[in-house]
C-alpha cells in the first residue's frame, strides 16, 4: 500500500485511538527511512556531504574560528533504523555539526530569550520568546543561533517531542532554557528541518527513553545519545524533497484532525439528543440508536443514565395498588438534615434513610489481613465492580484469620458489600452464591430489610443519585472516605416491592444490551487498530 492510499482510507482507521497522531508518526518514520520520496541518481551521494562537512570543520578549527569538538561520552550501543537507500549514508550529528556551541556577541546586542514553554511540541510549531540584551542571558543559559536545531532533553519534554529549528531570532542569536541539546550544522551537509524530522521520529524518541539518566522526574537524554546516535543522511536534494513532502502531509494531518474534531462536535450534539430521547422513552430501540456508527455515547455514561432513570421510576409503568407509605424520617439526625434531600418521587413511592430500611449495616475491620499463599478468600475493595464482585484475582488468608474475621461479619448470599473510601468510593456489589468469603478493610456490609429486595438496593447505591452524595460528602483529603453515619443517612427511594422486581428486570435487560453493544463497539475499534497497525507495519517494514 502506498502512503497516499493510507491517507485516502483514513475513515477506516478513524476509530483507532489517536489515529491522526499515529499518521504523523508514520510520516516522520518513513521520512528518515528513505521511504517517503523517490531517490534520484542525479542527487549524488550523502558520503560527499559528510566529507565536505569534515573538511570545513577542520578548516575552521585550523583558522581558530571554532573550537575543536568537545569530548562526548557515548552511551550504550545504538540500534539503527535498518538499511538505507544506496545514496544515503550513516553519520552522527557530532560528525556534521557543532554540539552545544557558544555565541560570541557584544553584551549590548539584542537577542531572543526562549524558555522551555516557548519550545514547540508540534511539528513546525512556532517559537515563543522575548527580546533581551545579550549580556543578561549569555551566562547560565543555552546558546543558539538561526539555523541551529534544538532538542528538549528532560522528561517529559523529550517524550513529548519538544524540539525546534531556530529561525527569525533577534540579530540571528538567542539563549534559553538549559534543558536543551543544540546542533549547529557545519559545511552545509544537512537541512536543519530534516534534522528536526529525525529528532521527532518515533524511533529516535523510543530508543532515547531507556538511554535517559537521572532520578525519576528529572531524567535527561545524555549528550552522547543526541550527538552520536546513528543519523541517516540523504543527499541534499532529497532532503529538500523529504522536508517538502513532510510539510505537505503534516498539513493534511492537520486538516484531517480539524475535520475529525468538527465531526465529533456534531456527533456529540446528536448523541445528547439521542440520550434525551432515550431518557424520555427508555426502550431497547432508543437504546440501540445511541450506538449509531457515527457517534456513540460512552457505555459508562449510558449505564449511569439507566440507573438514574431506574431510581426515578421512569423505566417501568408504576404500580399503584400497593401501599408503600414508610414514615422513617422521624429518625432524622443532623447529618440527614444537612446532607440529604430526595427529588420528587413517583406516585406510590416513599423514601427513608438507608439505616431505616436495612436489617444490618456494619463497618468492616480497618486492619490489613495477613495474606497467605492459599486458604480462604478475603475480599478487597479492588475487586468491587458496580453490581458484580470480581473473584478472578483472589487473595487468601489462613483458616485462623478467616475465623476471626467472620465472627462479627459473616457475608452471605445477596448481602451487599459497599466501598466507602479509596479510589473506588461508592461502589456496591452483592455477595455471590456458593462461596465462602471474609472481608478485608475499607468496606461495609449491608443486609437489606423487608421493604427492599437486595438487587434494587444494590442498584440504588450504584446510581449517580447516591454516588454523587458520597463524593460530595467525603472527608480525609488525600485518602477520601465517606463517614459511616453519612452512609446510614443516604436517602433511599422505595417503590412497591412488585415494581422493584420489574425495575431490576428492566435494568438487567438494558444493561445486557449495553454490554452487547459495548462489545460491538470495542470490536469495531479493535478492528480499526489492527488494520492501522497492519498497514503501518507494511509501510515501515525493514528491507
Amino acid at each position: 500500500m502506498k502512503l497516499e492510499t493510507f491517507f485516502e482510507k483514513f475513515e477506516q482507521f478513524a476509530e483507532a485511538p489517536n489515529a491522526v497522531a499515529k499518521m504523523r508518526e508514520l510520516v516522520l518514520q518513513l521520512a528518515v527511512q528513505g521511504k517517503l520520496v523517490e531517490q534520484s541518481p542525479n542527487d549524488g551521494s550523502a558520503t560527499d556531504l559528510i566529507e565536505r562537512s569534515i573538511n570545513e570543520r577542520n578548516r575552521l578549527v585550523k583558522e581558530k574560528r571554532i573550537r575543536n569538538s568537545q569530548s562526548i561520552t557515548p552511551v550504550s550501543e545504538f540500534k539503527t533504523a535498518g538499511s538505507l537507500p544506496k545514496s544515503w549514508a550513516w553519520t552522527t550529528l557530532a560528525e556534521i555539526s557543532l554540539i552545544n556551541p557558544r555565541n560570541d556577541v557584544e553584551d549590548d546586542a539584542l537577542a531572543t530569550f526562549i524558555p522551555m514553554p516557548g519550545i514547540p511540541q508540534n511539528y513546525r510549531g512556532p517559537l515563543d520568546g522575548e527580546i533581551r540584551r545579550w549580556g543578561e542571558i549569555k551566562k547560565s543559559f543555552t546558546h543558539f543561533a538561526d539555523g541551529d536545531i534544538a532538542l528538549a532533553k528532560i522528561t517529559p519534554c523529550f517524550q513529548n517531542g519538544k524540539s525546534a529549528v531556530f529561525r527569525g531570532l533577534k540579530n540571528g542569536i538567542g539563549a534559553g532554557t538549559t534543558e536543551l541539546h543544540v546542533a549547529r550544522p557545519v559545511g552545509g551537509p544537512v537541512l536543519p528541518e530534516y534534522v528536526w524530522i529525525f529528532l521527532k521520529s518515533p524511533l529516535f524518541i523510543a530508543e532515547g527513553i531507556p538511554a535517559m539518566t537521572g532520578s525519576a522526574g528529572q531524567k535527561r537524554v545524555p549528550t552522547g545519545y543526541f550527538a552520536l546516535k546513528p543519523f541517516p543522511l540523504p543527499p541534499l536534494a532529497e532532503q529538500k524533497r523529504i522536508v517538502a513532502k513532510v510539510d505537505e502531509l503534516m498539513a493534511l494531518c492537520d486538516r484531517l484532525e480539524t475535520q475529525q474534531q468538527e465531526r465529533e462536535t456534531r456527533h456529540a450534539a446528536l448523541a445528547r439528543a439521542s440520550l434525551a430521547r432515550f431518557a424520555d422513552a427508555p426502550t431497547p430501540e432508543n437504546l440501540n440508536s445511541l450506538f449509531h456508527p457515527s457517534y456513540a455515547i460512552a457505555p459508562a455514561d449510558l449505564r449511569k443514565t439507566i440507573l438514574t432513570l431506574a431510581v426515578q421510576g421512569k423505566l417501568v409503568p408504576p404500580i399503584l395498588d400497593e401501599n408503600t407509605s414508610y414514615d422513617a424520617w422521624s429518625s432524622n439526625n443532623t447529618i440527614t438534615k444537612k446532607v440529604m434531600s430526595i427529588p420528587a418521587l413517583p406516585n406510590g413511592w416513599s423514601s427513608a434513610p438507608l439505616v431505616s430500611i436495612t436489617a444490618e449495616i456494619v463497618d468492616c475491620p480497618h486492619s490489613t489481613p495477613k495474606w497467605t499463599e492459599y486458604g480462604k478468600i478475603c475480599i478487597r475493595t479492588t475487586q468491587f465492580r458496580p453490581g458484580r464482585l470480581d473473584l478472578s484475582t483472589p487473595r487468601y488468608v489462613s483458616e485462623e484469620t478467616y475465623t476471626e474475621r467472620i465472627q462479627r461479619l459473616r457475608p452471605q448470599e445477596d448481602y451487599i458489600l459497599y466501598s466507602r473510601e479509596g479510589g473506588i468510593l461508592g461502589v456496591a456489589c452483592r455477595v455471590p452464591p456458593n462461596v465462602e468469603l471474609c472481608l478485608g478493610q475499607r468496606m461495609m456490609l449491608i443486609r437489606s430489610g423487608e421493604k427492599m429486595i437486595p438487587p434494587f438496593l444494590e442498584l440504588i447505591l450504584n446510581s449517580p443519585f447516591i454516588t454523587d452524595i458520597a463524593r460530595r460528602e467525603t472527608t480525609g483529603g488525600a485518602a477520601p472516605r465517606v463517614n459511616v453515619a453519612t452512609v446510614k443517612a443516604y436517602p433511599i427511594p422505595i417503590p412497591p416491592l412488585a415494581e422493584q422486581h420489574q425495575i431490576v428486570a428492566k435494568v438487567d435487560q438494558l444493561m445486557a444490551l449495553v454490554d452487547q453493544l459495548e462489545m460491538q463497539l470495542m470490536a469495531s475499534r479493535t478492528a480499526a487498530v489492527n488494520l492501522m497497525e497492519a498497514v503501518v507495519a507494511e509501510l515501515t517494514v525493514q528491507n
